[in-house]
């Protein structure tokens, strides 16, 4: 399916207008889902960015809004996670123009944005707001400590010192709340249900996975898939590789899967 892409502005927003680049599948049907999706770069990257991951997810039918939530804070917690949860407020009157009363809205991001989506999913939870229908976590960067056995490959792909200094920028304002690192968090229960994705050569993968576990444990629907290595997953977040896409469809199929599963439940 073609993407149509175009930029706007969400001016009504609490926190302020935040620009925003929509990627609308030109085929999609009533009800199509939309998903309100955070770009990666490590904490570090602002302005509204080109984002293959959220043009690709459009293909399969969805209405795909990436916001510039980096660029009204700088990229310091908690501004990041305050304009992504007024985003999604906003998102959640359907008075935005994208899709319809009978869109189910999801948040998603892979890297950093993953971490902000399952920040907002936390605080979503706290301040009931029940319009929040899943969470697409892709490769999620969650643990500040990065002290897991995957993460040991994080040199192998030029990583660990952009995801070091990324962190260490994200919580410069002296806070370690668990909406800023939700691997820290101890109260997962009643989060909106969860797609997680990652690979079996991902740095990411332990944090990734640890989170769906715990997720799941925590009575939390859970769908979680681990792609084979080899994939070139590890470009989703610019890290080196020299496969580049193979893992596409895969991703594709599960995000499908995923809408059909959310709206059964």
């Amino acid at each position: 399916m073609s993407v149509e892409i175009k930029d706007m502005t969400f001016d009504k927003v609490a926190s302020g207008p935040v620009s925003a680049r929509v990627y609308q599948g030109a085929e999609f049907a009533k009800g199509a889902p939309i998903l309100l999706y955070f770009h990666g770069g490590a904490f570090l990257e602002s302005g509204v960015v080109e984002c293959p991951l959220a043009e690709m997810l459009a293909a399969t039918g969805a209405i795909v809004a990436v916001p510039d939530y980096n660029a009204p804070g700088g990229g310091i917690f908690p501004q990041p996670l305050e304009v992504g949860f007024s985003v999604f407020s906003y998102l959640a009157k359907k008075c935005a123009g994208l899709g319809d009363r009978k869109s189910p809205l999801l948040i998603g991001g892979e890297e950093a944005g993953g971490n902000i989506a399952a920040g907002v999913a936390l605080k979503a939870r706290d301040h009931f707001a029940n319009e929040l229908d899943g969470q697409v976590l892709i490769s999620p960067l969650l643990d500040p400590f990065m002290g897991t056995t995957s993460f040991r490959s994080a040199d192998e792909i030029g990583m660990r010192e952009r995801w070091s200094n990324g962190w260490s920028h994200y919580l410069s304002g002296g806070v370690c709340h668990p909406y800023a690192a939700p691997s820290l968090c101890s109260r997962l229960s009643g989060v909106a249900p969860a797609l997680v994705l990652s690979a079996a050569d991902d740095p990411l993968l332990d944090e990734a996975q640890g989170y769906a576990d715990r997720l799941r444990a925590s009575g939390v629907k859970v769908q979680q898939h681990v792609l084979p290595a080899g994939t070139g997953w590890s470009s989703i977040y610019s890290g080196k590789s020299d496969v580049t896409g193979a893992w596409r469809n895969s991703l594709a199929e599960h995000f499908s899967d995923f809408i059909k599963y959310i709206s059964i439940h």
